[in-house]
């Protein structure tokens, strides 16, 4: 939603940016998408702490650098098959960590068995996001669609620790994460009513990956 709006305007706003500055550096793309998980990580005790406000802060630092990343990529010329690869399982373990932070935190309180099952329903609808995607397109479908893809998580994120609203993010998290899976599993499935032969041969695709 947010992404295909926005997503031409901020990837053509950052490529400029990025080749003024960082461009001109010898710095590699791939360093930026490990300092976004090293600073993700860093969030993870903050969080656990319950001192959500300056968590958020340090997890909306680190999603600049994995704005940037791919701007840097397609400035320097670095963009490649494996770089996308390792953006996309850095991306995963990062949202893990974020999640990892919260359950501790509400993990040492026996209160809050609510938002416990919450983090669980989150973390799986925003896994099978992006699992659902990767093997659709694997099998040669298009899956390009969804209500709330990573950009929107991590706002929702963000916003979330930043007003201490924690509890509702969670519930939009739980709720339109799944809805997303659900929605990309129909798609896919309607592209296969339509077109019973997906672009690639199904015996190239490992079944139960």
């Amino acid at each position: 939603m947010f992404t295909k709006r926005y997503n031409t305007r901020i990837r053509q706003w950052t490529g400029d940016l990025v080749a003024r500055t960082l461009g001109r550096t010898g710095l590699h793309a791939s360093t930026l998408t490990l300092l976004n998980l090293l600073l993700t990580l860093a969030s993870v005790w903050w969080l656990a702490s319950g001192q959500f406000f300056i968590g958020g802060l340090i997890v909306a630092f680190a999603s600049l650098f994995d704005v940037l990343d791919g701007a840097l990529a397609r400035a320097k010329n670095q963009a490649s098959r494996f770089g996308s690869f390792l953006d996309s399982t850095l991306d995963r373990y990062a949202d893990m960590l974020i999640f990892l932070g919260l359950l501790i935190y509400f993990e040492r309180s026996t209160v809050h068995t609510v938002e416990t099952l919450l983090i669980f329903a989150a973390t799986a609808g925003s896994l099978l996001t992006s699992y659902i995607r990767a093997r659709a397109e694997g099998c040669g479908f298009d899956c390009k669609v969804g209500l709330l893809e990573r950009p929107e998580r991590i706002v929702l994120i963000v916003l979330g620790l930043l007003t201490g609203w924690v509890t509702l993010m969670l519930w939009c998290l739980a709720i339109l994460s799944n809805i997303t899976a659900i929605q990309r599993f129909i798609y896919v499935w309607m592209q296969s009513r339509a077109s019973p032969v997906a672009k690639r041969p199904i015996q190239a695709v490992e079944r139960g990956k």
